[in-house]
């Protein structure tokens, strides 16, 4: 059987480090920026997203300590558009993954995914914005600015997407994807954030950066007024340190787990060169690297409830991860964005080893020995990889990467299943 698979060893992939950050220090000093806006008695909604944010809750509970050191009223928001099933418990409960509970904060949380409009841009769309946020006397959002998964642009995903999507709950969501579809991504969403910023009580925003090892590099707070000009650099700045797969073709990616904590489409489409509407089926076709022949996704985390999306990117999963679909919040979250190619279901197979097999057999040289193969954990985890014994040549060759092991063959166990990438 052992000749059926590629032989694999282990490679750690080095990445420039980033100075420790201080995390409740930056918020303090940065607060300044903001300070003059808070009133004693101020009612002021934290939004905080649906992502697997390095130091998430630190950064949540400084500005938390901040707003009530000024004596205003905080409560937690969920802005994450239609995550979480589009539900306040599904919301809630996501917030909970990442340590961000009424009893670990000390606020409320106020859940609510009802939102009313803002108002209209320039031909008669509507711009939903949530209803909590508008009872408030400020808005201060808290997300990672790093490049988009679906449109490449000066903005990205950060503190005005999650201005306009994330707090446009789902109505919002909804309504900024389809325009999208026509505009495009960056146009639709700075129409729409136009008329949030001129009518939506924003006091500013918490910006924060990761480095390539997904450890915090920068927390940046800033005013209202200063988000549209500061987020494109920072974006640019997040760009530099995104990890990569330091291969410009492979033959098989094995993924053990996508999430929605990952990414917002389960494995980041700027890593694996695939984009949420469809990807090139050959190496000549394709417009980014690495180009990626065949896709296995073994998993989904915990973190992200079955929610799937991003599966419809690979060529081949496992009955067990499809056993574990939640198909209601799969639908809500990819009708919602429109990506319905993220939604459609690969081929799946009984075990690890006969998705391998298969996958290896459709390649267009179906020798083990000869395959290209790569596995990470998930798309955020670059850092210790597995690769085939015919990528050797290149990773001795490659400046960033060190073998941590001799090849040898997969471990497949008595199921016939593969463990988790080991990172340490």
């Amino acid at each position: 059987m052992t000749d059926e698979f590629p032989q694999m060893f282990r490679v750690r992939q080095q990445f420039s480090a980033t100075p420790p950050v201080d995390v409740a220090a930056s918020v303090a000093d940065g607060f300044a920026t903001i300070r003059d806006q808070l009133k004693p008695g101020m009612r002021v909604a934290v939004g905080v997203g649906s992502r697997g944010i390095s130091n998430l809750a630190k950064v949540v509970a400084a500005v938390i300590g901040e707003l009530k050191s000024a004596g205003a009223e905080p409560f937690i928001l969920p802005a994450m558009g239609s995550h979480g099933g589009a539900t306040p418990e599904g919301q809630a409960g996501l917030l909970a993954d990442y340590g961000v509970t009424e009893a670990s904060m000390g606020v409320p949380v106020r859940a609510s995914m009802e939102a009313e409009s803002l108002g209209q841009v320039a031909g008669g769309q509507d711009v939903p914005w949530s209803c909590e946020a508008l009872a408030a006397d400020g808005v201060i959002v808290i997300n990672r600015v790093k490049p988009h998964t679906d449109f490449a642009g000066p903005m990205g995903s950060g503190l005005t997407k999650m201005l306009v999507v994330g707090l446009g709950k789902h109505a919002g969501a909804s309504a900024y994807h389809a325009a999208a579809l026509t505009l495009g991504y960056e146009a639709a969403l700075m129409r729409l954030a136009k008329v949030v910023f001129a009518r939506a009580p924003i006091l500013g925003g918490v910006a924060i950066v990761e480095n390539a090892m997904h450890d915090t590099a920068r927390v940046e707070v800033l005013a209202a007024d200063t988000i549209l000009g500061r987020e494109p650099e920072l974006c640019v700045e997040a760009a530099t340190m995104m990890p990569a797969l330091p291969f410009d073709e492979i033959d098989l990616l094995i993924v053990d787990q996508i999430g929605k904590n990952i990414s917002g489409t389960g494995m980041d489409t700027n890593t694996i060169g695939r984009g949420v509407h469809g990807y090139n089926l050959m190496p000549g076709d394709a417009l980014t690297k690495p180009f990626i022949w065949r896709i296995f996704v073994r998993g989904l985390t915990p973190e992200t409830h079955g929610n799937a999306i991003g599966i419809g990117l690979a060529e081949a999963t496992t009955k067990r991860l499809v056993a574990g679909v939640d198909a209601a919040a799969l639908r809500t979250n990819v009708l919602t964005s429109r990506a319905v190619q993220c939604a459609k279901l690969p081929m799946d197979f009984e075990t690890d080893a006969e998705a391998i097999h298969a996958m290896l057999a459709s390649l267009p040289d179906p020798d083990p020995a000869k395959a290209r193969a790569v596995r990470i954990r998930d798309t955020l985890s670059l850092g210790t990889l597995e690769v085939s014994a015919a990528l050797a040549a290149k990773v001795a060759s490659h400046p960033a990467l060190e073998s941590l092991s001799q090849a040898e063959p997969m471990k497949f166990g008595a199921d016939g299943n593969l463990s988790l990438v080991d990172l340490d």
